[in-house]
């Protein structure tokens, strides 16, 4: 089982930097939300894929008797996720008002700061 997830999680890995690496706005944010997901799929192996009883320990002792699952991947999971989503939305926000402003989201073409047929800047002193 861990085997096709930690191929998964390469496939994810590879398609997040090839859609990063591009210059359409709408492909370099799916790759990061693409980058997020293979993030979360690898903390999520890290703490070992195995069907084992919830971590739930009965009144009468002080450790659990048999092996637990580990909650601590699953909750590192869960906090990675809702900052990921967040971070997304953000992001698709501010990729949407640069395209209302600039009326492209070819990255190229956005040159506010450094306008095309302008003089360059010196290159040393």
């Amino acid at each position: 089982m861990e085997s096709g997830v930690v191929i998964l999680i390469g496939m994810f890995f590879t398609v997040a930097v090839y859609l990063m690496l591009s210059k359409q706005l709408v492909r370099i944010l799916l790759g990061i939300a693409i980058l997020g997901n293979a993030v979360n799929l690898l903390i999520f192996t890290n703490g070992r894929l195995t069907r084992e009883v919830p971590p739930l320990i009965p009144d009468h002792l002080y450790a659990p008797e048999t092996a637990t699952a580990n909650p601590l991947p699953q909750a590192l999971v869960l906090t990675a996720i809702v900052i990921s989503f967040s971070f997304f939305a953000f992001l698709l926000v501010l990729a949407f008002r640069a395209y209302q402003e600039l009326g492209t989201d070819e990255v190229d073409e956005m040159r506010i700061a450094e306008p095309e047929h302008d003089q360059t800047p010196p290159q040393g002193y």
